[in-house]
């Protein structure tokens, strides 16, 4: 059962295979030729059909119309032996007749027939080349035929001739010539130039004389016009002063009729007044009667009126009144039991506030005590161990001095001496300006500058010495070469001013 199922399938894959590989569609501009198993071929145009695959075959032909340039390409002589170049557009296509019914038929059209033949498969290009030759042979043979003159004049004529002359030999082909136009024509020796020019000088002629011909008769034209026209000017004025008269007496008539008339209109005018201004003055007797009458009556009802409102006014205020107090009672009593209530929390605020602000005085004034405290006990351990410090640093720089002698001495003498120098110079910084005047002794006064410093220092060395009796001078010299083997000087301790300790100076 699956086998023939399977076999089935096959089958049935294999004719739809085949019939769309067997569907054609033409296009209106081309017809496909299926040809292969009918002694006559089949022609679609614009049509589908079925082609059998492998047994048939599909051949092109080209039905659009086509165009095709023939040109003499040189000078061709005309019957009146004057060469010219034609160039020209002949428009072909297929000799095909649809049929009326629309149906296909199955006699092969002689066209089709002829045009498989020649061009079956050709492009429009190579459709072209097969004609030109042959379309350009039958156009020179015309030519021969034709005088130029003519040839110029009636370009439709040749065409035509062209075209049936052609015809003949494209119907062989199975081709039909649609139309076949002339695009330029031009002569070898340059006498269509001529010819127009000829023309032009006859038609200039022409013109010119039936130019003046038309001004010659534009003149007499006006002439008559100008007498006419005078002669129908007279006449117009004539009747013009014969019916003014007669519209005067007529006015004159009119006028008169119209007097009377306004006359006897006056008349009874001024008696239409008096009776209207009768009538006119007994209604305004009338009307001003009945006016009172109706004043007296508005006021009658104004009074009641007033008398009304007056009682409702008098009401809604007394009600108004009563309303308002009431309310302002009211709010009175609420706005003071609201005065009492914020008056009572504000109270309660406060005292939470005091309460709040007591209590962190408290612990402010208790922290301030001990920090107080602590400061104190700071600086109290702070000056006891800057004095131990400062006691302990004496002893050591006492022990120090006693140990190096001098040594620690001159150390001390040689960091002193530059604070001393820089203090003795201090004041000469004050001193903007200085001019020094030679004293001619022999010494300059920047020499007596200069020694300023030294002087002063050599002084105070001499006050300390006076002072202490410490030789400053003499302890730096101590080491020297001189103070040590001609003098025999020895330096082996300096330290005054200590109790227990012995200075030795000696020489």
């Amino acid at each position: 059962m699956n086998t023939k199922l399977i076999a089935g399938l096959i089958v049935a894959g294999i004719v739809l295979v085949i019939c769309v590989l067997s569907y054609v569609k033409a296009p209106p501009d081309i017809a496909y030729i299926i040809s292969g198993l009918r002694k006559n071929p089949k022609v679609l145009i614009g049509r589908a059909g079925i082609k059998i695959p492998f047994l048939e075959r599909k051949d092109e032909l080209l039905m659009r119309q086509i165009s095709v340039d023939i040109k003499t390409n040189g000078y061709v002589p005309t019957k009146d032996f004057i060469g010219v170049n034609i160039d020209a557009i002949a428009k072909i296509t297929v000799d095909y007749e649809k049929p009326l019914d629309g149906k296909l038929s199955k006699e092969l059209s002689p066209g089709i027939a002829l045009a498989m033949k020649n061009f079956l498969n050709m492009n429009e290009k190579q459709v072209v080349q097969a004609l030109t030759d042959s379309l350009q042979g039958n156009m020179r043979e015309i030519i021969g035929t034709v005088e130029l003159k003519e040839l110029c004049t009636n370009r439709k004529k040749f065409g035509d001739e062209v075209q049936s002359k052609a015809q003949l030999d494209m119907s062989a082909l199975g081709i039909k010539i649609i139309s076949c136009n002339i695009q330029r024509i031009e002569d070898e020796r340059g006498l269509i130039t001529a010819l127009g020019q000829d023309n032009m000088s006859q038609i200039q002629k022409e013109a010119s004389i039936a130019k003046a011909l038309a001004d010659r008769d534009v003149a007499i034209a006006e002439a008559d016009a100008k007498r006419e026209a005078n002669d129908a000017e007279v006449k117009s004025d004539t009747e013009i002063a014969i019916k003014r008269n007669e519209l005067i007496i007529k006015q004159a008539e009119l006028k008169k009729e119209s007097d009377t008339k306004k006359a006897e209109s006056d008349a009874a005018y001024s008696i239409m007044q008096q009776e209207q201004r009768k009538t006119i003055e007994i209604t305004t007797s009338n009307a001003n009667i009945a006016k009172q009458e109706r004043e007296i009556e508005l006021k009658e009802k104004e009074a009641l009126v007033k008398e009304k409102e007056l009682d409702a006014t008098i009401k809604r205020q007394a009600d108004a009144e009563k309303y308002r107090v009431q309310q302002e009672s009211d709010a009175s009593l609420y706005r003071r039991q609201k005065e009492a209530e914020a008056k009572k929390y504000e109270e309660t605020q406060e005292a939470e506030a005091r309460k709040i602000q007591a209590e962190a005085e408290k612990y402010t004034r208790e922290q301030e005590a001990e920090g107080i405290a602590a400061v104190g006990k700071a600086e109290a351990e702070a000056i006891q161990a800057k004095g131990i410090a400062e006691a302990e640093a004496l002893e050591r720089k006492a022990e120090a001095m006693k140990k190096y002698g001098q040594a620690a001495m001159m150390e001390m003498i040689v960091k002193a001496l530059p604070e001393m120098a820089k203090e003795i110079a201090e004041p000469l910084k004050a001193i903007d300006k200085i001019t020094i005047i030679d004293g001619g002794n022999g010494n300059s006064g920047v020499e007596q500058m200069g020694g300023y410093v030294p002087s002063v220092l050599a002084k105070t060395m001499e006050s300390v010495k006076e002072a202490t009796g410490i030789d400053i001078g003499e302890i730096m010299k101590a080491n020297t070469y001189d103070a040590k083997v001609n003098r025999n000087l020895n330096v082996t301790g300096i330290v005054p001013d200590i109790p227990g300790e012995d200075s030795e100076y000696k020489e």
